[in-house]
């Protein structure tokens, strides 16, 4: 547990004393019905572990999840503090897949037990139990083993039971996404903004799947077949819970090719190591900042990380060529989103990510390639991709460049928006950085800058740092984030000025891999002289009076 912040060991300290209340009222009260809490708790146990222990010695896919029929069935069939009890079981012996193992083990129980209360209540509220029917044994189990009950006894009053089951599963759902919600703040110092979003609207329909199949558990379970009639119900639903898992693998099969072939291309240019993944995050900040949805976040997130895969088709010696590139050489590079585009035009699970691949280096005053797209025409995702990869071309240390500091890199982007940049994208990553703060993911490249939320590190307009006011004197401000080789050397900029000192990339040279002009250039403009030359002023930073 020390791996967690201490807020995190807090909330989920809290999370078990809440548990510990709600259960315990089934084990002193003597009218809890004992034998249904223990089969239902076994039962949700053995759902559980035989993900861990499959028959056959088949490994069960991942992202099976928990069976949560079982708990919704525990839910209509017994009071609620029997259904919290129910529920623990099973959430401890539950799969975990990250460390620490035991603390997530508790807290799934703890969490499940949580929301099985909830739910509970909710349930008895609107009478559910009356209209569920009652059993021999009361309303509170399943019918007796004589048999004596009839029909009457336990027919449950349709379609009238199904509207406080569906709000008992619905309930089930949100307890257990704001618990998840909670956890993701406080253990990964998430915004409370962002740690909820896209969580309920996820889990809504497959808990409601699983609330019906509950519903019908306690209704079979309630009839004279009793059990083995409530266990033919859990069947197709397993299987179908399997089915869906085999989605959830195939989607981690995409996933590790997409890790496969950015590793790919960080070996080919091994001066950008984590580039991929950085511009992914800030791609992804960006979209989330403009209120994208979850699944188009995660394409922009993907387009991000997949930017630059067409390096894979540019010769080897052109990525890693001491010295400014030929005209010739330049083309040739500036053909990698073209490949790019061409190498996953199959994957059909990219969707827009495609686009993103093959115009993230337009321009929106038309002077970008391939083909010059200007404004709208250059589709969002690629306007988004645009900006992060600059932004981290120019924070990210490399072994021929250091980083410039953020409120640099980010006042070059509001000089060069409008013309080079979309500025709604390059707005919504200020907004972004200012609320969340930067935290680089990935660090195999050196002294990557981590910047805190609260705006410390977004320079109110007019104004500059210290630390922006010595980098000005080492790089006119308009070459902030033109004063970066290229890429590896990828794109046009070509020099690796590497530890020994080697000069900076020529003028006008820029970096057509980053979307990045050329030192001391206006946006779009072709440069005359070089920076820091004699009698050349610097060009005024972003926010800073001209």
């Amino acid at each position: 547990m020390r791996v967690l912040p201490p807020l995190a060991r807090a909330y989920v300290l809290c999370a078990v004393i809440a548990a510990c209340a709600c259960a315990a009222p089934a084990v002193t009260a003597s009218a809890t019905p004992w034998p249904g809490v223990g089969l239902l708790s076994v039962l949700y146990l053995g759902c559980e572990l035989v993900k861990v222990c499959p028959l056959m010695g088949r490994r069960v896919p991942e992202g099976l999840g928990s069976f949560f029929p079982v708990v919704l069935a525990a839910v209509f069939l017994l009071p609620p503090a029997a259904a919290a009890l129910v529920a623990l079981p099973g959430g401890l012996a539950g799969t975990v897949t990250a460390r620490p193992a035991w603390v997530r083990r508790v807290w799934h129980g703890a969490q499940q037990s949580i929301a099985a209360w909830t739910a509970g209540q909710l349930y008895g509220l609107l009478g559910g139990p009356g209209a569920l029917g009652a059993g021999s044994s009361g309303g509170t189990g399943p019918p007796g083993p004589d048999g004596a009950a009839g029909p009457a006894a336990w027919v449950a009053d349709f379609p009238y039971v199904m509207l406080p089951a569906a709000a008992a599963a619905v309930a089930f759902c949100l307890v257990l996404t704001a618990l998840d919600g909670g956890i993701l703040a406080a253990a990964e110092r998430r915004p409370a903004a962002t740690a909820w979003r896209g969580l309920a609207t996820r889990s809504l329909a497959p808990h409601c799947v699983h609330g019906l199949a509950g519903l019908m558990m306690a209704v079979m379970w309630r009839s004279p077949y009793g059990l083995p009639a409530a266990l033919l119900v859990m069947l197709p639903m397993y299987i179908s819970c399997w089915v869906f898992a085999q989605y959830h693998r195939e989607r981690a099969a995409h996933q590790a090719t997409i890790r496969a072939l950015v590793q790919a291309v960080d070996i080919k240019d091994r001066y950008t190591r984590g580039h991929s993944e950085r511009v992914g995050q800030a791609s992804a900040m960006i979209a989330r900042e403009l209120g994208m949805g979850e699944e188009r976040l995660e394409v922009v997130r993907i387009a991000g990380i997949l930017h630059d895969v067409g390096k894979l088709g540019v010769p080897t010696r052109l990525l890693r060529k001491d010295g400014p590139l030929t005209p010739e050489e330049r083309r040739i590079i500036e053909l990698h989103p073209e490949y790019g585009h061409e190498m996953v035009r199959g994957i059909g699970f990219l969707g827009e990510a495609r686009a993103a691949i093959l115009h993230h280096h337009e321009r929106v005053d038309g002077s970008g390639y391939p083909y010059g797209l200007t404004g709208e025409q250059i589709p969002v995702l690629a306007r988004v991709v645009a900006v992060a990869d600059a932004f981290d071309a120019m924070t990210s240390t490399r072994s021929y460049s250091r980083a410039r500091p953020v409120p640099v890199a980010l006042a070059e982007l509001e000089r060069c928006a409008g013309a080079q940049f979309d500025p709604e994208m390059v707005r919504a990553l200020v907004d972004a950085i200012g609320s969340q703060g930067w935290h680089p993911k990935v660090t195999s490249d050196d002294d990557l800058q981590v910047i805190p939320a609260g705006g410390d590190g977004v320079p109110a307009a007019g104004t500059e740092g210290a630390e922006a006011v010595a980098v000005r004197e080492a790089v006119p401000a308009g070459a902030a984030l033109t004063a970066l080789p290229a890429q590896a050397a990828p794109g046009g900029a070509a020099v690796q000025a590497r530890a020994a000192g080697s000069p900076l990339p020529a003028a006008g040279t820029g970096d057509p891999c980053h979307g990045v002009p050329g030192p001391g250039a206006e946006p779009g403009a072709a440069v005359k002289e070089a920076p820091g030359a004699p009698g050349s002023p610097p060009a005024p930073a972003a926010g800073a009076n001209a």
